[in-house]
C-alpha cells in the first residue's frame, strides 16, 4: 500500500509513520514547523503545504492513500496569529485535496478535533451533534471538515474526519502534560494552572490513536465518513497537576490564572467528552482510560517508561 503522511514529522504523524513503514511505502510531507521526527524507512519532502505552487509541484504516487495530519495544533495560538493559523491548517488542507484529486488518491484522512463542538451541552458528544466552535482553531478544523466533504461529494474522493479527543503520550512537545512539566523544572514550589483548575476533559493515548488511524486507513467507506476518536471518560486539570506533581516527586502550591472565566484560555473549551460508540462498532476501544493515558503518558515525558 501507498500512503502519504502530511505532518508525519510531527507528533501523531511520527508515531503513524512509524506504524505503516512495515511492509508498506511511505512518504512524509512536512516543513518542519512543529516537529523533526524522522523515520528513515520513509520518503521524506519537505514542503510548504500553505503554497499552492511547491504542492502542484510534486510528483507523488498515484492511488495512494493521504493521511492529512499537518496543522497548527495550537489553539491560544489560533486565537492570536489569526492569518498563519489559517494558512496553516485551511489553506493547507485545501491545497492537500486538490493533491488527492490530481493523484486519484484512494482515501483522504483528515485529522478534525473535538473541539468543531465547542460547548456542547449532550455529554458524551454524537457525531451528528450541531458543530459550534468557539476558537479560531476549531472553526478552521470545521472548515477542514466541509472541504473535505466537498471534494468527496464533487471529486469522488472516499475520505474521513477524525474528530480527536486530546492526544497524549511519548515524544509529545505540545499541551497541558509538557506545560506543566516544564513549568516545575523552572518554579518546583509552584504550579501557575491555566483556568480554574476544574475543565474536565477527554484524554487518549497515542498508541489507541494510531490503532483507530490504521483501522480507518483499511476500511471501506463511501462518501465522507465523521467519526470521534476519544476515550470513555475524562479527567480535570486538577487531577493532571496530581498525576505530573506526583510523577515528579514534588509537592507544589497551585496558583490558577482565571482571567477567562474558569477557562484555560479565550477559545478553551471547558468540558469535552465524545460519544465514541460510531467508532467502537468498528472493533476499536480505548486500552488506556482518560486517567490512565494521562499516567502513562507522564513516565513518557520523564522517561521513567521504558521503550
Amino acid at each position: 500500500m501507498e500512503y502519504i503522511v502530511t505532518g508525519g514529522a510531527g507528533y501523531i504523524g511520527g508515531h503513524m509513520v512509524d506504524s505503516l513503514v512495515n511492509g508498506n511505502k511511505v512518504t512524509v510531507l512536512d516543513d518542519l514547523s512543529s516537529g523533526s521526527y524522522m523515520n528513515k524507512a520513509s520518503k521524506f519532502i519537505k514542503v510548504d503545504l500553505s503554497d499552492r505552487n511547491a504542492v502542484e509541484n510534486l510528483d507523488l504516487e498515484k492511488g495512494s492513500c493521504i493521511i492529512h495530519l499537518a496543522a497548527n495544533p495550537s489553539v491560544i495560538d489560533s486565537m492570536r496569529d489569526v492569518g498563519r493559523h489559517f494558512r496553516q491548517d485551511v489553506t493547507a488542507t485545501l491545497n492537500t485535496l486538490e493533491l488527492a484529486r490530481r493523484i486519484d488518491a484512494s482515501k483522504f484522512i483528515f485529522a478534525s478535533s473535538s473541539v468543531v463542538y465547542g460547548d456542547a451541552k449532550k455529554i458524551p458528544t454524537p457525531e451528528n451533534y450541531r458543530l459550534k466552535p468557539i476558537s479560531n482553531y476549531g472553526l478552521f478544523k470545521f472548515f477542514g471538515e466541509e472541504l473535505v466533504e466537498r471534494h468527496s461529494h464533487d471529486y469522488g474522493i472516499k475520505s474521513v474526519s477524525m474528530r480527536l479527543a486530546n492526544v497524549i503520550g511519548g515524544r509529545s512537545n505540545h499541551g497541558i502534560i509538557p506545560d506543566f512539566i516544564a513549568k516545575l523544572r523552572n518554579n518546583p514550589q509552584e504550579l501557575n494552572i491555566l483556568g480554574d483548575g476544574r475543565q474536565r476533559k477527554s484524554y487518549i493515548y497515542i498508541s489507541d490513536v494510531i490503532a483507530a488511524m490504521n483501522i480507518l486507513s483499511k476500511k471501506k467507506v463511501s462518501g465522507h465518513l465523521r467519526i470521534n476518536i476519544g476515550n470513555t471518560d475524562s479527567v480535570s486539570v486538577n487531577e493532571i497537576a496530581d498525576y505530573v506533581t506526583g510523577g515528579m516527586g514534588l509537592h507544589p502550591k497551585y496558583s490558577y490564572n482565571n482571567s477567562n472565566a474558569g477557562r484555560g484560555w479565550k477559545g478553551d473549551v471547558k468540558v469535552m467528552l465524545l460519544d465514541i460508540r460510531k467508532m467502537q462498532k468498528l472493533g476499536w476501544n480505548p486500552t488506556l482510560s482518560s486517567a490512565l493515558s494521562v499516567k502513562t503518558a507522564v513516565k513518557d515525558l520523564l522517561g521513567k517508561n521504558q521503550k
